[in-house]
């Protein structure tokens, strides 16, 4: 019968937990999904100073309820260029801050307030409006509907532990070993959830057992010191293959985590008895709010005890984790952010569009190059050229690899909006692509200039000048204003510049004819005009950007 009680405990108590965690995530990606990007907002709005960074990182995590995601979005953020390492650090510190919430949440309205009775007239609320097209408020009524989930989870998480208590015996065993109790409960914190991936998930189990009175008051508090480490897991697993300052941010997040920890478990009768002291009762008797009220007190001293190093912290990590070499790699890698994106579909969308900013940067490097090559081809073959070849190579990589990566993200929970900018992002990096494709092949033309020894009269090679400052003009009009939507007259000023370049080419053709006729070297005004096909080609994939940039079908090349 004892057995029978046992697996029944088993299945119930994971049953429950189950739950717990799925209403969490529910709640989190509602909340999500309803804001959309104004998320990366909240966290680009961050860079003004470090307590600014402490208030979002400190305001999101309470929105959306999970640290995690909080972290794993600072980390995909830092790793994008988004975020400096500085300034994610606050935003860190704040996480671990807004994350005890929801102790005081279950602590409030777990178990003195039966919210479960009205639970799932709330889910019925929440579902109505999820199902209700019109109303376009999907995400809000599934974040209602997670929040109606969790207490729903939390009631059967106290039968559960309550209805066999007697089962729990070997935690009074380990409540007896003095310091060394505490110890193990730090260690059981971490290893429980490092695999729930949720330290709320994980403190509200804590709650409820200590309600039941199987823990002891110093033990949970050890519990949930060990939570706070475990849920570094996140950040640490978003940083996997991602760039040096997300590695360096995810190691900050360990650090604090570990060192507030850390310090917590030595001064544990302190703290327990400052908890006691702000807390009104005997712990017994109020022990929900005195393991809120610890998680909420060792979390805030830790941030005042390091918020004014932030830039010492960095200069730290800095040191532990070297920055790499910057040099154009033989193989181009943009993996698949997994765990961001179970997080939120912001995240991999706006990593996206900086990794676009980054091949368009390359790009526009390509372009200036072979426009100076114009002006000292011997140079330019001399110097340059090889550098060209590798260039290309490496965005022929980056359009294919940014190819896969978007259309992955076209299958996640994201609106229209959003898709409609996967397009736009899936359509631009052909065309930059292409446009690397054309300067490999204005380069090309070029070397075999000097390798044929041919050459282009000085007043016929000026000529080209102008022409290619025009396609200049209008490559660096679309590369400041990519990742943004063009207006009308922005539209119609690309135009104007496109047609500028169809004109240019049109008489620059009709020159190089004229010198053939006249019997100029053949090979040599053929590669002129070849020469200036590449050029007319470039602008035409700055205008096809352009018409992505407005939703604008661009013209038709000549």
């Amino acid at each position: 019968m004892k057995l029978q009680s046992i697996i029944l405990m088993i299945f119930n108590f994971a049953g429950s937990l189950s739950v717990l965690l799925f209403g969490m995530k529910f709640l989190s990606d509602g909340i999500q999904k309803s804001a959309g990007e104004r998320l990366q907002k909240t966290l680009s709005f961050m860079t003004k100073n470090r307590f600014l960074g402490l208030f979002t990182g400190c305001f999101l995590t309470m929105l959306i309820q999970s640290s995690g995601a909080t972290t794993v979005m600072v980390v995909s953020f830092v790793n994008a260029g988004l975020v400096t390492l500085e300034q994610s650090i606050a935003v860190i510190f704040g996480a671990n801050i807004g994350t005890t919430i929801t102790a005081w949440i279950v602590a409030l309205f777990g178990f003195n307030f039966k919210i479960s009775t009205i639970a799932i007239p709330i889910f019925a609320l929440g579902y109505i409006l999820s199902i209700w097209k019109k109303l376009k408020k999907e995400g809000l009524g599934q974040s209602i509907m997670g929040f109606s989930l969790m207490f729903i989870a939390l009631g059967w998480l106290s039968d559960a532990v309550s209805l066999n208590a007697g089962n729990m015996g070997f935690l009074a065993t380990i409540q007896k070993f003095g310091f060394w109790s505490y110890v193990i409960a730090v260690f059981i914190g971490i290893l429980i959830t490092a695999l729930l991936h949720s330290s709320s998930a994980v403190t509200a189990i804590v709650i409820t057992m200590a309600y039941n009175n199987i823990l002891t008051w110093n033990f949970s508090a050890a519990l949930v010191i060990g939570s706070n480490i475990g849920s570094t897991i996140d950040s640490i697993m978003a940083a996997f293959g991602s760039k040096t300052n997300a590695q360096r941010a995810s190691l900050v997040h360990v650090l604090f985590n570990t060192a507030t920890a850390l310090l917590a478990l030595i001064f544990l009768p302190y703290l327990t008895k400052l908890v006691d002291l702000i807390v009104p009762g005997k712990p017994e008797d109020s022990i929900t709010y005195h393991i809120a009220m610890l998680h909420t007190v060792f979390n805030i001293i830790g941030t005042i005890l390091f918020l004014p190093f932030t830039k010492h912290i960095a200069i730290f990590v800095k040191k532990i984790i070297k920055e790499k070499k910057e040099d154009i790699p033989d193989k181009y890698s943009f993996p698949f952010p997994e765990h961001a994106a179970h997080e939120s579909a912001t995240i991999p969308i706006v990593a996206a569009k900086t990794e676009i900013q980054h091949m368009a940067d390359m790009t526009v490097e390509m372009f200036d190059s072979v426009q100076t090559g114009l002006s000292d081809t011997p140079k330019f073959v001399e110097k340059h050229y090889e550098k060209l070849i590798k260039q290309e190579a490496y965005l022929d990589q980056m359009q294919e690899q940014l190819t896969s990566y978007l259309l992955k993200c076209q299958h996640l929970t994201i609106s229209d909006g959003q898709l409609e900018s996967i397009n736009t992002m899936i359509a631009i990096t052909s065309e930059l692509e292409e446009l690397s494709d054309q300067c490999l092949a204005l380069g090309f033309y070029l070397a075999r200039m000097v390798e044929k020894n041919l050459s282009i009269p000085q007043e016929d090679k000026e000529l080209l000048f102008p022409y290619i400052e025009l396609v200049r003009q209008l490559l660096y009009f679309v590369y400041r204003h990519i990742g943004s939507t063009l207006t009308k007259d922005q539209h119609e000023f690309a135009h104007s510049i496109e047609d500028q370049i169809d004109d240019e080419r049109n008489k620059l053709k009709k020159c190089a004819r004229t010198r053939l006729e006249s019997g100029c070297n053949v090979k040599a005004e053929l590669l002129y005009i070849d020469i200036v096909r590449k050029i007319e080609k470039m602008g035409d994939n700055c205008f096809a950007i352009a018409g992505r940039l407005t939703s604008q079908p661009s013209k038709v090349s000549k």
